[in-house]
């Protein structure tokens, strides 16, 4: 069981929501990521929650909204967490009628039954085309369900720094989900810093590279068939850069071995590359898969493993630039 600190939470923006700095997405106890075990994941989410992780992320395409009803039983009757949604990708992502205030205001419906709550803290457009985000519209339609008192604040999960820099341009865009790890660096740049500066939450996610930085993958490791790892590996179903952050797998599986370095006085490489991105000071919360209660137990180690040192940082920002940043694939 993990011992030490308690709960660290840092601001969402300025969106009045102090989070969990470690808090948890819901993608893998409701599909995609092979077999799973609702008893264990429900244990799982308690676990989380009596450690003070007090923010949730899902989306209604977990397991086709199983991830959604999952978290609606751990977190019954609690207001003091938060939930986190997103909607678009049950429909034809390319389709502007899927963001219009009829469709949009079913998906929320939706949700929210599945949640068995009055509102949504934080309801996001799920990774839509960039031409959606820059043309607009939708951001007018979750103004709306905002006034209505169906969502507490909105914001967009982005699949690269442009999409995410477009989306900042709408003032009521309170928070950017993004893919960020140590194989993952570009956000830090310049996005990073002018969300900020605009009071714009960030949420940190694949902080694992689906597993590639916990150091546990070899070139012979195999996923069933029903596990993302296996049917996108190469982007055939979804953005490419959501499995293994973008790269091959097995040049992740060697990249990652020359990092194992991290680990070393951290307990583990994946809490070590955790602490990384909660080392990075522009970071509301980082939002980790679990399946298991030990999985919630790992991820949840890394708030009490030392930070990088400045040193450290200019190494893994060389080693990311001269050797990770020319393999990654898709738009990021």
């Amino acid at each position: 069981m993990r011992t030490g600190c308690e709960m660290k939470y840092r601001p969402l923006g300025n969106t009045g929501m102090n989070v969990s700095e470690i808090s948890f997405g819901t993608w893998a106890i409701g599909g995609s990521w092979g077999r799973t075990d609702d008893a264990e994941s429900l244990n799982a989410l308690a676990r989380a929650i009596d450690a003070g992780v007090n923010f949730f992320d899902t989306a209604d395409v977990y397991g086709d909204g199983h991830a959604e009803e999952l978290l609606g039983k751990a977190v019954k009757g609690r207001d003091d967490i938060y939930i986190a949604t997103k909607f678009c990708r049950a429909a034809d992502i390319h389709d502007p009628a899927v963001y219009t205030y009829e469709s949009v205001r079913k998906f929320c419906e939706a949700s929210l039954k599945r949640l068995g709550r009055d509102r949504i803290d934080l309801y996001q457009v799920h990774c839509p085309p960039t031409d959606i985000i820059r043309r607009g519209e939708v951001f007018g339609v979750l103004d709306r369900l905002r006034e209505e008192g169906l969502i507490r604040e909105y914001g967009v999960s982005v699949e690269s720094v442009e999409e995410g820099l477009i989306a900042l341009q709408y003032p009521n865009v309170k928070a950017l989900q993004v893919i960020f790890n140590v194989f993952r660096q570009k956000p830090a740049e310049e996005l990073f810093p002018k969300a900020h500066a605009q009071g714009v939450g960030i949420l940190a996610r694949v902080s694992l590279a689906s597993g590639l930085l916990t150091g546990k993958f070899t070139e012979q490791t195999t996923f069933e068939p029903d596990d993302h790892r296996r049917f996108n590996r190469n982007g055939e179903a979804f953005n490419v850069g959501e499995t293994f952050a973008g790269l091959p797998f097995e040049t992740g599986v060697r990249l990652s071995r020359e990092l194992a370095w991290i680990g070393e006085g951290r307990g583990s490489m994946a809490a070590a590359a955790i602490r990384w991105i909660l080392d990075n000071p522009h970071i509301s919360c980082v939002i980790p898969g679990f399946k298991t209660v030990s999985q919630v137990e790992a991820n949840l180690a890394a708030a009490d493993v030392p930070p990088f040192t400045e040193a450290e940082q200019a190494r893994l920002r060389e080693f990311y630039e001269l050797q990770v940043r020319e393999h990654i694939r898709g738009p990021y």
